[in-house]
């Protein structure tokens, strides 16, 4: 008998279904540059647990693929539109249900945005740490799926530290808590720190209990350079390590994005810093102290910075502060002015960061292409990005962006330091992760989802199972 996939997903969700080729096309990209050529087919905009539940139940009975998506927001194709595929779009569902002052924790929604979160926490004196560059316009649980980073993460820790349990939808459509309430909490397997980072191939995230902290007091106190050359100002990092300093954050922008940035800023928004006269090669360095040490680390810092030949800039005013932070924010609009934008990441050891700089402006100059870097150098995470023209990626691209794999690999480092594998990196992530593991890890995934509808795709070559030979049969007209 034909499969009434529509059909069923009309009848159980209502207006929550849609098959508008407008709102279909609107899910076939994220913000990773990728476009899928794949059509869905339908969306669900579902709006409470039971939508998702039998979105979900429809979908294992039927064979059907469904990609969980929430605000669109992902830098890795981790959230497009599959073929023949439900999107299940979660982002409507954006409560914060609880705000627990006492064990100081909040519950809430996937859809919640993370800074509308940390907005909802600043009255009661608490704060939601976990601070992606894209926390005003992502959300929870996409931040949940992949186990997104930040600015702030080398001091107060990535999503993952910050979970404390969660609701997940399984692909049969079961409910089940992970985690807990508590600090503490070691009962069986952590499947909460397995969910987090899953990117949507072990179930659908639909609750998420997540610590806050004491909000922090005080101005910080900013440090910012500028350094002859980038690896000069990578040794300024790992001198920064090697001190025992722990600053809240610590960025590095390389010349070929600092100049991005100056053009793109204008003479007026550098005058009065270390940039306001920026020569060929120069890179930029930014340090922020905060707490009660904040003057004392402050210093150190900016005395690390000055025996490595920066040319250093030091403040308490939160206004200066802030002034000289957004030259390091200009950087993405800077090069998204310049034509589409490919941004990747990877992570390599705090301490081999001059090495990955030398890696990185080695493969630019033999492949050809210019590769402006964005480094979080706290915690040794970089953002190469390639600026091309059009809609396809182009091949000397993937060829330089193959190369910075295997050189971060080589280096004790990671395909992926917090944008997750989605599509973009599957091609790599046997070579890192090695024979046994992957397969262990493709084993995981069976568990949860036996008949592969969950993101197929996503992080692992799309298996042939009932789901991909039905994909193209759920969605034929009838």
């Amino acid at each position: 008998m034909p499969y009434d996939v529509l059909g069923r997903l009309r009848e159980e969700l209502g207006d929550q279904l849609t098959t508008d080729p407008a709102a279909l096309d609107a899910t076939r990209d994220d913000r990773s540059g990728l476009r899928s050529p794949a059509t869905p087919l339908a969306l669900v905009r579902a709006r409470s647990v039971e939508a998702v539940q039998a979105t979900l139940r429809i979908a294992t009975a039927t064979g059907t693929p469904v990609v969980p998506r929430g605000a669109g927001t992902g830098l890795a194709g981790g959230a497009v539109a599959s073929e023949g595929a439900i999107v299940l779009d979660v982002s409507g569902m954006r409560r914060i249900l609880e705000i627990d002052e006492a064990n100081e924790l909040a519950v809430v929604e996937p859809g919640v945005i993370n800074a509308d979160l940390d907005d909802a926490l600043a009255p009661l004196g608490l704060w939601y740490s976990p601070d992606p560059a894209s926390r005003a316009i992502s959300s929870i649980g996409g931040n949940i799926a992949t186990n997104a980073g930040g600015l702030l993460c080398a001091k107060y820790g990535v999503t993952r530290e910050a979970v404390l349990g969660l609701a997940v939808v399984l692909a049969d459509g079961r409910l089940v808590r992970t985690g807990h309430r508590t600090v503490k909490g070691v009962t069986g397997y952590d499947l909460t720190a397995l969910l987090t980072g899953s990117e949507g191939t072990l179930g659908v995230i639909v609750e998420a209990t997540v610590r806050v902290r004491p909000r922090r007091t005080g101005d910080p106190v900013t440090v910012a350079a500028a350094f002859p050359d980038v690896e000069a100002a990578a040794v300024a990092c790992a001198g920064v390590t090697a001190a025992r300093i722990r600053p809240a954050l610590l960025e590095l922008v390389d010349p070929l994005g600092l100049a991005r940035v100056a053009e793109f800023l204008g003479a007026d928004a550098l005058t009065g810093t270390p940039l306001e006269t920026v020569a060929p090669g120069e890179t930029f360095l930014i340090a922020q102290a905060d707490g009660s040490d904040a003057v004392a680390e402050g210093l150190a810092i900016a005395e690390v910075f000055a025996s490595a030949g920066g040319r250093v800039t030091t403040s308490t005013d939160a206004a200066t502060g802030e002034r000289l932070l957004e030259i390091r924010r200009a950087m993405h609009p800077a090069l998204a002015s310049r034509g589409q934008v490919l941004i990747e990441d990877v992570a390599v050891p705090r301490s081999r960061l001059p090495e990955m700089f030398r890696a990185i402006e080695e493969i630019g100059r033999r492949r050809g292409v210019e590769i402006p870097t964005l480094a979080h150098a706290g915690d040794g995470n970089l953002h190469p990005n390639f600026v091309f023209e059009g809609d396809e990626v182009p091949a000397e691209v993937w060829a330089a962006a193959d190369d910075l794999f295997r050189a971060a690999v080589a280096l004790g480092g990671t395909l992926t330091g917090e944008h997750g594998v989605g599509i973009l990196k599957r091609r790599w992530l046997r070579d890192e992760l090695g024979d046994d593991q992957f397969e262990l890890q493709r084993a995981i995934k069976a568990v949860f989802d036996p008949a592969g509808i969950l993101n197929p795709g996503v992080m692992f070559e799309q298996l042939s199972t009932p789901a991909a030979e039905n994909a193209q049969a759920a969605s034929a007209p009838r």
